[in-house]
Protein backbone atom coordinates (compact mmCIF):
# COMPACT_ATOMS: atom_id res chain seq x y z
CA UNK A 1 0.00 0.00 0.00
CA UNK A 2 1.25 3.24 -0.22
CA UNK A 3 1.69 6.07 1.86
CA UNK A 4 -1.39 7.91 0.80
CA UNK A 5 -3.78 5.78 0.32
CA UNK A 6 -7.16 6.43 -1.22
CA UNK A 7 -10.07 4.99 1.36
CA UNK A 8 -13.66 4.42 0.58
CA UNK A 9 -15.51 4.47 3.79
CA UNK A 10 -19.54 4.14 4.53
CA UNK A 11 -20.55 8.11 5.67
CA UNK A 12 -22.30 6.04 8.64
CA UNK A 13 -18.95 4.62 10.63
CA UNK A 14 -18.64 6.77 13.28
CA UNK A 15 -15.91 9.72 12.84
CA UNK A 16 -15.01 7.70 9.82
CA UNK A 17 -13.46 11.07 8.23
CA UNK A 18 -12.07 12.48 11.42
CA UNK A 19 -10.21 8.89 12.15
CA UNK A 20 -9.12 7.43 8.98
CA UNK A 21 -7.93 10.71 6.96
CA UNK A 22 -4.68 10.19 8.62
CA UNK A 23 -3.80 7.67 6.40
CA UNK A 24 -4.67 9.02 3.12
CA UNK A 25 -8.11 10.83 1.56
CA UNK A 26 -11.29 9.41 2.66
CA UNK A 27 -14.25 9.27 0.22
CA UNK A 28 -17.63 8.85 2.39
CA UNK A 29 -20.80 7.07 0.63
CA UNK A 30 -23.55 5.70 1.53
CA UNK A 31 -23.14 1.95 2.06
CA UNK A 32 -25.98 0.49 0.11
CA UNK A 33 -24.72 2.46 -2.94
CA UNK A 34 -21.31 0.75 -3.07
CA UNK A 35 -20.31 -0.70 -6.36
CA UNK A 36 -17.25 -1.88 -8.37
CA UNK A 37 -17.03 1.49 -9.73
CA UNK A 38 -16.67 3.36 -6.00
CA UNK A 39 -14.35 1.05 -4.92
CA UNK A 40 -12.15 0.43 -8.06
CA UNK A 41 -9.05 2.78 -7.75
CA UNK A 42 -9.85 2.25 -3.39
CA UNK A 43 -6.76 0.97 -1.60
CA UNK A 44 -8.61 1.03 1.91
CA UNK A 45 -12.84 -0.38 1.65
CA UNK A 46 -14.51 0.38 5.28
CA UNK A 47 -18.00 -0.74 5.16
CA UNK A 48 -21.16 -1.76 7.86
CA UNK A 49 -23.37 -4.83 7.51
CA UNK A 50 -25.34 -3.33 4.88
CA UNK A 51 -22.91 -3.53 1.87
CA UNK A 52 -22.06 -6.86 0.40
CA UNK A 53 -18.62 -7.69 0.14
CA UNK A 54 -17.19 -10.68 -2.25
CA UNK A 55 -15.40 -10.71 -5.65
CA UNK A 56 -18.26 -9.36 -7.82
CA UNK A 57 -17.56 -6.16 -5.81
CA UNK A 58 -14.06 -6.15 -5.72
CA UNK A 59 -12.31 -7.60 -9.07
CA UNK A 60 -10.19 -5.73 -10.87
CA UNK A 61 -10.08 -3.19 -7.99
CA UNK A 62 -7.14 -2.09 -5.57
CA UNK A 63 -8.29 -2.72 -2.67
CA UNK A 64 -5.65 -4.58 0.04
CA UNK A 65 -7.38 -3.83 3.28
CA UNK A 66 -11.35 -4.36 3.71
CA UNK A 67 -12.74 -3.00 7.36
CA UNK A 68 -15.71 -3.62 8.78
CA UNK A 69 -16.99 -1.59 11.12
CA UNK A 70 -19.68 -4.62 12.53
CA UNK A 71 -19.38 -7.95 15.03
CA UNK A 72 -20.77 -10.21 12.37
CA UNK A 73 -19.08 -10.98 9.05
CA UNK A 74 -21.80 -12.95 7.10
CA UNK A 75 -22.07 -9.84 4.59
CA UNK A 76 -18.59 -10.59 3.91
CA UNK A 77 -16.94 -13.23 1.74
CA UNK A 78 -13.94 -14.01 3.92
CA UNK A 79 -12.65 -16.84 1.82
CA UNK A 80 -12.69 -14.54 -1.57
CA UNK A 81 -10.43 -11.82 0.81
CA UNK A 82 -8.56 -14.68 1.94
CA UNK A 83 -7.73 -15.86 -1.48
CA UNK A 84 -6.61 -12.53 -2.83
CA UNK A 85 -4.11 -11.79 -0.05
CA UNK A 86 -6.97 -8.98 1.12
CA UNK A 87 -6.37 -7.69 4.43
CA UNK A 88 -9.82 -7.94 6.48
CA UNK A 89 -10.15 -6.45 9.92
CA UNK A 90 -14.01 -6.54 11.75
CA UNK A 91 -14.62 -5.51 15.36
CA UNK A 92 -15.98 -8.74 16.81
CA UNK A 93 -18.04 -7.56 20.65
CA UNK A 94 -17.62 -3.82 19.81
CA UNK A 95 -21.35 -3.26 20.47
CA UNK A 96 -22.07 -6.71 22.57
CA UNK A 97 -23.21 -4.50 25.47
CA UNK A 98 -24.99 -1.91 23.27
CA UNK A 99 -27.29 -4.88 22.38
CA UNK A 100 -27.38 -6.07 25.65
CA UNK A 101 -28.73 -3.06 27.11
CA UNK A 102 -31.33 -2.86 24.15
CA UNK A 103 -32.17 -6.75 25.84
CA UNK A 104 -32.45 -5.22 29.08
CA UNK A 105 -34.61 -2.18 28.11
CA UNK A 106 -36.82 -4.35 25.91
CA UNK A 107 -37.78 -6.86 28.91
CA UNK A 108 -38.00 -4.02 31.55
CA UNK A 109 -40.52 -2.78 29.01
CA UNK A 110 -42.57 -5.58 28.69
CA UNK A 111 -42.28 -6.72 32.02
CA UNK A 112 -44.05 -3.02 32.88
CA UNK A 113 -46.84 -3.49 30.12
CA UNK A 114 -48.32 -6.90 31.13
CA UNK A 115 -47.55 -6.26 34.79
CA UNK A 116 -44.98 -9.05 35.48
CA UNK A 117 -41.82 -9.55 37.64
CA UNK A 118 -38.99 -10.08 35.66
CA UNK A 119 -36.82 -12.24 38.35
CA UNK A 120 -39.66 -14.40 38.28
CA UNK A 121 -39.23 -15.64 34.54
CA UNK A 122 -37.12 -18.38 32.89
CA UNK A 123 -34.80 -16.66 29.97
CA UNK A 124 -33.21 -18.67 27.59
CA UNK A 125 -29.98 -17.59 25.37
CA UNK A 126 -29.51 -18.92 22.29
CA UNK A 127 -25.82 -18.33 21.38
CA UNK A 128 -23.59 -17.44 24.17
CA UNK A 129 -20.76 -15.18 23.01
CA UNK A 130 -19.78 -11.58 22.50
CA UNK A 131 -23.81 -10.89 23.69
CA UNK A 132 -25.50 -13.54 24.64
CA UNK A 133 -22.64 -14.00 27.41
CA UNK A 134 -23.62 -10.16 28.94
CA UNK A 135 -27.26 -10.53 28.71
CA UNK A 136 -26.64 -13.61 31.02
CA UNK A 137 -24.63 -11.49 33.21
CA UNK A 138 -26.88 -8.37 33.46
CA UNK A 139 -30.00 -10.91 34.10
CA UNK A 140 -28.37 -13.33 36.80
CA UNK A 141 -27.15 -9.65 38.45
CA UNK A 142 -30.77 -9.16 39.00
CA UNK A 143 -31.71 -12.51 40.12
CA UNK A 144 -32.98 -13.84 36.97
CA UNK A 145 -32.39 -17.45 35.88
CA UNK A 146 -31.13 -18.54 32.71
CA UNK A 147 -30.45 -20.85 30.35
CA UNK A 148 -28.11 -21.41 28.06
CA UNK A 149 -27.90 -23.09 24.43
CA UNK A 150 -25.07 -22.88 22.43
CA UNK A 151 -23.53 -25.98 20.61
CA UNK A 152 -20.35 -24.75 19.43
CA UNK A 153 -19.31 -23.42 22.65
CA UNK A 154 -20.33 -26.84 24.70
CA UNK A 155 -18.26 -28.86 22.15
CA UNK A 156 -15.18 -26.51 22.81
CA UNK A 157 -15.85 -27.59 26.37
CA UNK A 158 -16.77 -24.31 28.09
CA UNK A 159 -16.87 -24.28 31.65
CA UNK A 160 -20.79 -23.21 31.46
CA UNK A 161 -24.06 -25.29 31.67
CA UNK A 162 -25.74 -26.21 28.37
CA UNK A 163 -28.99 -27.38 27.86
CA UNK A 164 -30.77 -28.56 24.80
CA UNK A 165 -32.65 -26.63 22.26
CA UNK A 166 -36.01 -28.04 23.94
CA UNK A 167 -35.06 -27.31 27.28
CA UNK A 168 -34.61 -23.50 26.42
CA UNK A 169 -37.70 -23.63 24.18
CA UNK A 170 -39.40 -24.25 27.81
CA UNK A 171 -38.43 -20.79 29.02
CA UNK A 172 -40.81 -18.06 29.40
CA UNK A 173 -38.39 -15.49 27.18
CA UNK A 174 -36.14 -16.79 24.48
CA UNK A 175 -33.36 -14.06 23.61
CA UNK A 176 -31.32 -15.10 20.26
CA UNK A 177 -27.68 -14.28 19.56
CA UNK A 178 -26.17 -16.39 17.25
CA UNK A 179 -23.99 -15.16 13.80
CA UNK A 180 -25.95 -16.20 10.36
CA UNK A 181 -24.48 -19.07 9.11
CA UNK A 182 -26.01 -21.52 6.24
CA UNK A 183 -23.73 -24.39 6.48
CA UNK A 184 -21.43 -26.34 9.08
CA UNK A 185 -22.64 -28.78 11.82
CA UNK A 186 -24.93 -26.07 13.37
CA UNK A 187 -26.59 -23.50 10.41
CA UNK A 188 -28.41 -21.05 11.82
CA UNK A 189 -30.40 -19.55 8.92
CA UNK A 190 -34.12 -19.75 9.56
CA UNK A 191 -33.35 -21.24 12.99
CA UNK A 192 -36.51 -20.16 14.43
CA UNK A 193 -38.66 -21.99 12.41
CA UNK A 194 -42.37 -23.89 12.92
CA UNK A 195 -40.50 -26.68 14.32
CA UNK A 196 -39.15 -24.75 16.95
CA UNK A 197 -42.04 -22.04 17.35
CA UNK A 198 -44.21 -25.15 18.04
CA UNK A 199 -41.80 -25.63 20.82
CA UNK A 200 -42.52 -22.34 22.65
CA UNK A 201 -44.85 -21.73 25.38
CA UNK A 202 -48.64 -19.87 24.06
CA UNK A 203 -47.26 -16.52 25.56
CA UNK A 204 -43.60 -16.98 25.01
CA UNK A 205 -41.50 -13.71 24.99
CA UNK A 206 -39.26 -14.31 21.52
CA UNK A 207 -36.28 -11.73 21.31
CA UNK A 208 -34.13 -11.67 18.02
CA UNK A 209 -31.24 -9.03 17.65
CA UNK A 210 -29.23 -11.10 15.61
CA UNK A 211 -30.00 -11.00 11.70
CA UNK A 212 -33.65 -11.28 10.53
CA UNK A 213 -32.49 -14.44 8.56
CA UNK A 214 -32.36 -16.60 11.65
CA UNK A 215 -36.44 -16.54 11.71
CA UNK A 216 -38.63 -18.08 9.01
CA UNK A 217 -40.88 -14.84 9.15
CA UNK A 218 -43.76 -16.72 7.63
CA UNK A 219 -43.70 -18.95 10.44
CA UNK A 220 -43.62 -16.78 13.33
CA UNK A 221 -46.59 -15.15 11.47
CA UNK A 222 -48.95 -18.34 11.69
CA UNK A 223 -47.18 -18.70 15.14
CA UNK A 224 -48.30 -15.21 16.50
CA UNK A 225 -51.82 -15.60 14.77
CA UNK A 226 -52.75 -19.16 16.37
CA UNK A 227 -50.71 -17.70 19.97
CA UNK A 228 -51.73 -14.21 20.17
CA UNK A 229 -50.96 -13.68 23.71
CA UNK A 230 -47.18 -14.05 22.42
CA UNK A 231 -44.49 -10.83 22.19
CA UNK A 232 -42.45 -10.61 19.80
CA UNK A 233 -39.31 -7.82 19.94
CA UNK A 234 -37.50 -8.11 16.82
CA UNK A 235 -34.60 -5.50 15.86
CA UNK A 236 -33.62 -7.64 12.60
CA UNK A 237 -35.74 -8.20 9.78
CA UNK A 238 -35.60 -10.21 6.60
CA UNK A 239 -35.12 -8.23 3.16
CA UNK A 240 -33.61 -5.07 5.01
CA UNK A 241 -34.34 -2.19 4.52
CA UNK A 242 -37.70 -3.18 2.55
CA UNK A 243 -39.22 -5.06 5.79
CA UNK A 244 -42.02 -6.95 6.59
CA UNK A 245 -44.86 -4.29 7.58
CA UNK A 246 -47.45 -8.09 8.68
CA UNK A 247 -44.33 -9.20 10.92
CA UNK A 248 -43.88 -5.46 11.99
CA UNK A 249 -47.70 -4.45 12.95
CA UNK A 250 -47.80 -8.08 14.93
CA UNK A 251 -44.34 -6.80 17.23
CA UNK A 252 -45.04 -5.75 21.16
CA UNK A 253 -41.11 -3.64 19.96
CA UNK A 254 -39.96 -3.25 16.39
CA UNK A 255 -36.85 -1.35 15.99
CA UNK A 256 -34.71 -0.52 12.48
CA UNK A 257 -32.02 -3.15 13.65
CA UNK A 258 -30.23 -0.21 16.05
CA UNK A 259 -29.60 -2.98 18.96
CA UNK A 260 -26.44 -2.45 18.93
CA UNK A 261 -25.82 1.26 17.85
CA UNK A 262 -25.02 2.96 21.39
CA UNK A 263 -22.75 5.83 20.43
CA UNK A 264 -19.88 3.90 22.18
CA UNK A 265 -20.32 0.74 20.69
CA UNK A 266 -19.94 2.42 17.11
CA UNK A 267 -16.83 3.85 18.73
CA UNK A 268 -14.96 1.05 19.80
CA UNK A 269 -15.64 -0.83 15.86
CA UNK A 270 -13.88 2.84 14.32
CA UNK A 271 -10.93 2.81 16.64
CA UNK A 272 -10.42 -1.30 16.25
CA UNK A 273 -10.13 -0.73 12.34
CA UNK A 274 -7.96 2.22 13.07
CA UNK A 275 -5.67 0.26 14.59
CA UNK A 276 -6.01 -2.72 12.63
CA UNK A 277 -5.23 -0.17 9.25
CA UNK A 278 -2.31 1.35 11.40
CA UNK A 279 -0.93 -2.05 11.63
CA UNK A 280 -1.41 -2.97 8.46
CA UNK A 281 0.13 0.20 7.19
CA UNK A 282 3.06 0.29 9.60
CA UNK A 283 1.81 3.98 9.88
CA UNK A 284 3.71 5.82 13.41
CA UNK A 285 1.34 8.90 13.18
CA UNK A 286 -1.29 8.87 15.67
CA UNK A 287 -4.79 8.36 15.27
CA UNK A 288 -7.01 10.98 16.09
CA UNK A 289 -8.38 11.21 19.91
CA UNK A 290 -11.98 10.74 18.39
CA UNK A 291 -13.31 11.45 22.24
CA UNK A 292 -12.96 12.46 25.08
CA UNK A 293 -15.03 9.91 27.66
CA UNK A 294 -17.04 12.02 29.66
CA UNK A 295 -19.45 10.61 31.77
CA UNK A 296 -23.34 11.84 31.75
CA UNK A 297 -24.55 12.54 35.30
CA UNK A 298 -28.51 11.06 35.53
CA UNK A 299 -30.36 13.63 38.24
CA UNK A 300 -30.37 13.22 41.53
CA UNK A 301 -33.61 11.09 42.75
CA UNK A 302 -34.60 9.37 45.72
CA UNK A 303 -34.85 5.53 44.18
CA UNK A 304 -36.49 3.12 46.24
CA UNK A 305 -34.98 -0.53 45.92
CA UNK A 306 -37.82 -1.97 44.24
CA UNK A 307 -37.69 0.49 41.35
CA UNK A 308 -34.22 1.50 41.42
CA UNK A 309 -32.48 -0.49 38.70
CA UNK A 310 -35.23 -0.20 36.16
CA UNK A 311 -35.41 3.54 36.33
CA UNK A 312 -32.04 3.47 36.30
CA UNK A 313 -31.77 1.38 33.00
CA UNK A 314 -35.14 2.93 31.54
CA UNK A 315 -33.56 6.73 32.13
CA UNK A 316 -30.58 5.84 30.20
CA UNK A 317 -31.95 3.95 27.31
CA UNK A 318 -35.90 3.25 26.74
CA UNK A 319 -36.10 1.34 23.78
CA UNK A 320 -40.09 2.52 23.44
CA UNK A 321 -38.84 5.88 21.69
CA UNK A 322 -37.40 3.61 19.05
CA UNK A 323 -40.35 1.42 18.19
CA UNK A 324 -42.75 3.90 18.17
CA UNK A 325 -40.24 5.54 15.26
CA UNK A 326 -40.19 2.50 13.66
CA UNK A 327 -43.81 2.16 13.58
CA UNK A 328 -44.73 4.98 11.83
CA UNK A 329 -43.17 2.72 8.61
CA UNK A 330 -46.65 1.46 8.67
CA UNK A 331 -48.86 3.97 7.49
CA UNK A 332 -46.42 4.99 4.59
CA UNK A 333 -47.07 4.51 0.90
CA UNK A 334 -45.54 1.54 -0.45
CA UNK A 335 -41.88 2.17 -1.38
CA UNK A 336 -41.34 4.80 1.26
CA UNK A 337 -40.92 2.51 4.12
CA UNK A 338 -37.68 1.50 3.23
CA UNK A 339 -36.11 4.76 2.67
CA UNK A 340 -37.52 5.61 6.10
CA UNK A 341 -36.28 2.45 7.50
CA UNK A 342 -32.73 3.46 6.51
CA UNK A 343 -33.14 7.26 7.69
CA UNK A 344 -34.02 6.20 11.27
CA UNK A 345 -30.28 4.39 11.34
CA UNK A 346 -28.42 7.30 9.18
CA UNK A 347 -30.22 9.78 11.69
CA UNK A 348 -30.02 7.78 15.00
CA UNK A 349 -29.54 10.03 18.06
CA UNK A 350 -26.84 9.79 20.11
CA UNK A 351 -27.28 6.89 22.72
CA UNK A 352 -24.64 6.31 25.80
CA UNK A 353 -24.18 2.70 27.54
CA UNK A 354 -24.56 2.45 31.01
CA UNK A 355 -21.08 2.75 31.42
CA UNK A 356 -21.03 6.25 30.88
CA UNK A 357 -23.51 7.09 33.10
CA UNK A 358 -23.38 8.37 36.87
CA UNK A 359 -26.47 8.29 39.12
CA UNK A 360 -26.38 10.27 42.38
CA UNK A 361 -28.63 8.75 44.66
CA UNK A 362 -29.65 9.69 48.16
CA UNK A 363 -31.60 6.54 49.41
CA UNK A 364 -30.69 3.18 48.41
CA UNK A 365 -29.57 -0.34 49.75
CA UNK A 366 -26.42 -1.67 49.31
CA UNK A 367 -27.84 -4.24 47.02
CA UNK A 368 -29.41 -2.30 45.03
CA UNK A 369 -26.04 -0.39 44.64
CA UNK A 370 -24.60 -3.38 43.76
CA UNK A 371 -26.78 -4.53 41.50
CA UNK A 372 -26.08 -1.19 39.51
CA UNK A 373 -22.81 -1.50 39.64
CA UNK A 374 -22.67 -4.99 38.09
CA UNK A 375 -24.92 -3.00 34.92
CA UNK A 376 -22.35 -0.36 34.67
CA UNK A 377 -23.98 2.21 36.18
CA UNK A 378 -20.95 4.67 38.36
CA UNK A 379 -23.04 5.69 41.47
CA UNK A 380 -22.12 8.34 43.91
CA UNK A 381 -23.87 10.08 46.66
CA UNK A 382 -26.02 13.17 46.35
Amino acid sequence: MSQLLSIVADRQILLAEETFSHFGMVELVDGRSIEQATVKNADVLLVRSVTRVDESLLKNSKVGFVGSATSGIDHIDTDYLKKSNISFAHAPGSNARSVAEYVLSSLFATAEYNNFDLTKKTVGIIGCGQVGSRVKRFLESLGVTCLLNDPPLAEQGSTESYVGLERILEADIITVHVPLTTDGKYPTSKLVDKSFLDGLKSDAILINTSRGEVVDESALLSFKETNPESTLIFDVWCNEPEISISLLQQTFIGTPHIAGYSYDGKLKATKVLAQALQTETNSMSAIAEVLTSETAVIDTLEYNDETAVQLAVMQTYDVRSDAIALRELISMPSGDGAIYFDSLRKNYPIRREFTNRQINIKKLNNEMQQRLLELGFKTGLA
